[in-house]
């Protein structure tokens, strides 16, 4: 049998190039394929190409030549760790390779696990997704760091990362400039940007990020007309451009919410990047006492800092959330950002690119504080932008001016929705948590064409590469493909 394995991974590699889906979402995190041809309905049994079963894992496939590269785990129970939080009490995390003609798995390697760090349960510990440059796969587990493998699974190098403070998981992805591996960390406290060598693992910048807070963001990459390209980092309360090459901070625009999750959409020189969260939708901002009116109120002991004990028991149920290095009191850099947090509004701000420092007064063109998702990234396709609300409410709406066009809900989609909407043979696709797959006719007034049941939830973003669908829910991985005319 393993003469048939090495055959199968030859085969393979004989076709791998370029990646064609390198990253989550595709080329520089779009969600646009140019596909020309793609089913509008499908499911379990219906127009399957092959259906594999894999390792559970939220991350999304990449793929390059014959190659699909994905991480899940496997084994251990998921325990109530207290404060609506999990953690998987033991398990085992991989990274896996599938043959893009027929879904067999041709390879299945498995990452240290030092710690299992909490997460909240509609998360995994196996929710970034890899990155790949066609020759290698890059992955990151937030219960070790980053590693690299060969296409035929041969571990390149390994670097440990962490531990980490952020209470509900990881969710960003690296992605890849150049020769540099690039990821964002951010956390309760320490939040940081690393970029290392893809070739030899080692460190060539890392910058803090020590004004904001948690966030599960993938950056973009944006290459002006003339200028070095830059990395857009959505965060904590604003939007950030750095050099990719070196890791300077160019400039960074304010006005954004607490906690981000999707990635920033570039179009043309317009940059777009959303956050919701929720109460961030109210028209005024809750205004928190100030850290001496704070003091004055809870500090019982006169200590100067402030414990779950001393703080008004309504404060109590959300104090972890404050407590950002877990030491059991408040400081004030610890109020600072729970007064930042109750002042941030949700926003899609679209930001013309250009400047330095701050630059929320020249550059933001517009900004939208309702109809947000929470954690699909939004699509611009075919000159439209699109947005996929929980509860299924669907908004179309111009770029330039962010103008509503069209808003409805999917009727058979009054779903939640993690997965991020993709465009492609003139259609949009969107899929919600419990698996209902909506297929929409792309435009200003888009239309329902579909709405199909995977059966299974589905977190995952799929990728659409040569007029085929690669879809991952719960526990299996679908190809899809529409009929042959």
């Amino acid at each position: 049998m393993m003469w048939k394995m090495l055959f199968l991974i030859w085969l393979s590699m004989a076709s791998l190039g370029a990646a064609e889906w390198p990253q989550f979402r595709g080329v520089n995190g779009s969600g646009v394929s140019d596909a020309t041809q793609l089913p509008n309905e499908f499911g379990p049994s219906k127009n399957v190409v092959w259906k594999s079963a894999i390792p559970a894992g939220h991350s999304s496939p990449v793929i390059a030549g014959n190659l699909i590269f994905l991480t899940g785990s496997e084994g251990g129970a998921r325990a109530d760790a207290g404060r609506e939080k999990v953690v998987d009490e033991g398990g085992h995390l991989f990274t896996f390779a599938l043959d893009r003609g027929t879904g067999k798995m041709l390879w299945k390697k498995e990452a240290p696990r030092p710690r299992l760090e909490r997460y909240q349960p509609t998360n995994s510990p196996a929710s970034p997704s890899p990155v790949t440059d066609g020759e290698n796969v890059f992955v990151f587990f937030g219960d070790y760091g980053l590693l690299s493998y060969s296409k035929t699974g041969h571990e390149r190098w390994r670097m440990p990362l962490g531990p980490f403070n952020n209470v509900n998981g990881h969710g960003s992805s690296p992605i890849l400039y150049k020769d540099l591996v690039i990821l964002v960390c951010d956390q309760d406290f320490g939040s940081f940007m690393i970029a290392v060598d893809k070739v030899t693992g080692k460190v060539r910048w890392k910058v803090d990020r020590p004004e904001v807070t948690r966030s599960y963001v993938t950056p973009a990459l944006y290459t002006p007309k003339s200028g070095a390209t830059e990395l857009i980092v959505p965060g904590a309360y604003q939007v950030t451009s750095y050099l990719a090459a070196t890791g300077e901070k160019l400039w960074f625009a304010r006005g954004f919410s607490w906690q981000p999750k999707s990635l920033p959409v570039i179009d043309g020189d317009m940059i777009y990047a959303h956050g919701w969260e929720g109460g961030g939708d109210a028209e005024t901002p809750t205004e928190a006492p100030t850290w001496e009116e704070a003091l004055a109120t809870w500090d019982a002991d006169k200590d100067g800092k402030i414990t779950e004990a001393e703080i008004d028991p309504k404060m109590q149920k959300g104090f972890y959330l404050m407590d950002l290095n877990g030491k059991g009191h408040l400081t004030e850099k610890d109020w600072s950002f729970y007064r930042a947090r109750k002042s941030a509004r949700n926003a899609l701000v679209a930001i013309r690119h250009g400047g330095k420092g701050d630059v929320t007064s020249t550059n933001v063109v517009w900004r939208m504080q309702k109809f947000l998702p929470n954690s699909p990234s939004p699509l611009i396709y075919q000159g439209v932008m699109y947005l996929i609300k929980d509860g299924g409410v669907l908004t179309s709406l111009d770029p330039k001016t962010g103008e509503i066009f069209k808003q409805a809900r999917l009727t058979g989609a009054l779903d939640t929705y993690y997965a991020s909407p993709l465009g492609g043979a003139g259609k949009v696709m969107l899929l919600s948590q419990q698996g209902k797959v909506t297929v929409v006719k792309a435009g200003k007034d888009w239309e329902i064409l579909a709405t199909n049941d995977m059966e299974d939830d589905v977190f995952a973003t799929p990728a659409i590469v040569d007029n085929r669908i690669y879809l991952r829910t719960r526990g299996t991985f679908y190809c899809f493909e529409a009929p042959k005319k």
